[in-house]
């Protein structure tokens, strides 16, 4: 199973940039660019600074795909 994520458009959604984002959750610019193409998992402190971040429930920013393309509803 991979994580996928919403961090992108929650951050849009939000009105936020990437380095705003970074900045609230003390990490670099380059770390939010890495989670949001997926080549970053965050560990579960981070994952919950960003959801907290984006106002958003963890369970909505992040979840498990199968690797067969099943997604998040």
């Amino acid at each position: 199973m991979a994580v996928q994520n919403r961090v992108r458009e929650m951050r849009t959604h939000r009105g936020m940039t990437q380095q705003a984002l970074a900045e609230a959750t003390r990490v670099t610019r380059q770390t939010i660019i890495a989670v949001e193409q997926g080549k970053f998992v965050p560990s579960v402190k981070l994952a919950l600074e960003l959801a907290a971040a984006l106002h958003t429930p963890i369970g909505e920013l992040f979840w498990l795909a199968n690797h067969t393309g099943e997604d998040h509803d």
